[in-house]
């Protein structure tokens, strides 16, 4: 739980300055290029060399859900034809939901993730989610 605005979290999730503090935790550096973050654009995470990943933004209500559908690799800052690794995962989607509660704001993180990449993101996102929670609470 976080005892915190669903604004503030949400802030901490999606705004620039929030969304590199906490996917440091995966790759330093990481960022975020999305246009408008309405259903149906497309949203680059990217490394310092604009290496990454590029999604398609299933679902969208501001300050209460998102769905994001990975589709493919991302290189120099384009968008790549799928290949053989990333057929194994395009399709998959990452999804945060927030929902009210008498003790605070729950946090919900449901991510399609491969096998070979479990153990990592067992390890580090929880890392992520304290960042989240660290900046929600603290926001003015």
């Amino acid at each position: 739980m976080i005892p915190a605005t669903n604004a503030a979290i949400w802030k901490a999730l999606w705004s620039d300055q929030g969304y590199r503090a906490w996917a440091e935790i995966f790759f330093e550096g990481s960022y975020i290029i999305a246009d408008n973050f309405k259903k149906g654009s497309t949203v680059h995470f990217l490394s310092p060399d604009k290496s990454g990943i590029y999604s398609i933004i299933e679902q969208h209500e501001p300050n209460k859900s998102i769905v994001f559908k990975h589709i493919g690799n991302v290189k120099n800052g384009e968008a790549q034809a799928l290949d053989e690794d990333s057929k194994n995962w395009t399709g998959s989607e990452e999804k945060y939901s927030l929902s009210n509660t008498e003790k605070g704001v729950k946090l919900q993180v449901d991510i399609d993730v491969l096998t070979e990449h479990l153990d990592f993101m067992q390890k580090t996102f929880p890392e992520a989610l304290d960042v989240i929670k660290k900046m929600a609470i603290e926001a003015p």
